[in-house]
């Protein structure tokens, strides 16, 4: 089992400054503890021990707080001195990563994915490249994702109303090995630069969990995390 991650806490939370201030999204007080905190504590259940976070906005804050939880965890930290975008700041982070393969995790995003079944999906299907899925009813905030009968990413579908279907919910797999060797630069979109074109390639596999998730995004989400974290 990997057991190291990336999380991706480089966020302004612009959509929720009228709720959170001047923090980093992942910084966002959940019952008085940072939605970081939340985060963590799944990432140590599912057994990872080393954490890369990627920061940017006032990543001092993080880093203080980290310093003084006290988690058992070891701690990186890959700081953005400019945005690089989600793929160039997935690559930064990368190369403070000890092993080849790693988990992804986007720091606004909680998704209760079972990482060892992740895992081996992904080597089970020998994916170069794996997202994890959640299946949704009635949205229209997130585009969409098609898969072949093998688990296979065929096509990523641009926001609209769907009465069913499944989003990218924001958990990857993948390796440093694989990133490095796409020839890609220092700043970019992961999402317009490795995945779309990576699909194209047959190289991306979805894998499917119908379990807790939540974007805290917008404030109305970010109200109902309280209420789901409070047990």
């Amino acid at each position: 089992m990997i057991q190291e991650c990336i999380v991706l806490a480089g966020g302004l939370g612009t959509r929720l400054r009228s709720v959170v201030a001047d923090k980093p999204k992942c910084m966002a007080p959940v019952n008085d503890k940072p939605f970081l905190f939340y985060l963590l504590q799944y990432l140590i259940k599912q057994g990872i021990t080393h954490v890369v976070l990627s920061l940017g906005y006032k990543s001092e804050q993080v880093i203080e707080w980290c310093e003084q939880a006290g988690l058992p965890l070891t701690l990186s930290y890959a700081i953005e001195e400019e945005p690089l975008g989600t793929g160039g700041a997935i690559l930064h982070a990368i190369s403070h990563i000890k092993g080849d393969e790693c988990f992804i995790v986007n720091g606004d995003t909680f998704f209760d994915v079972t990482l060892s079944d992740f895992h081996l999906f992904h080597k089970q299907t020998q994916s170069k490249l794996t997202l994890a899925l959640k299946p949704m009813r009635q949205f229209e905030r997130y585009g969409s994702v098609q898969l072949d009968q093998q688990g296979r990413i065929t096509a990523f579908l641009e926001k609209k109303y769907c009465e069913e279907g499944l989003i990218n919910g924001g958990v990857y797999l993948t390796s440093r090995a694989y990133l490095q060797g796409l020839g890609l630069p220092q700043q970019f979109s992961f999402e317009k630069e490795v995945l779309e074109p990576q699909v194209q390639h047959n190289q991306v596999f979805g894998f499917v969990s119908d379990t807790y998730f939540i974007d805290i995004g917008i404030p109305a989400d970010y109200e109902q995390v309280q209420v789901d974290f409070r047990s």
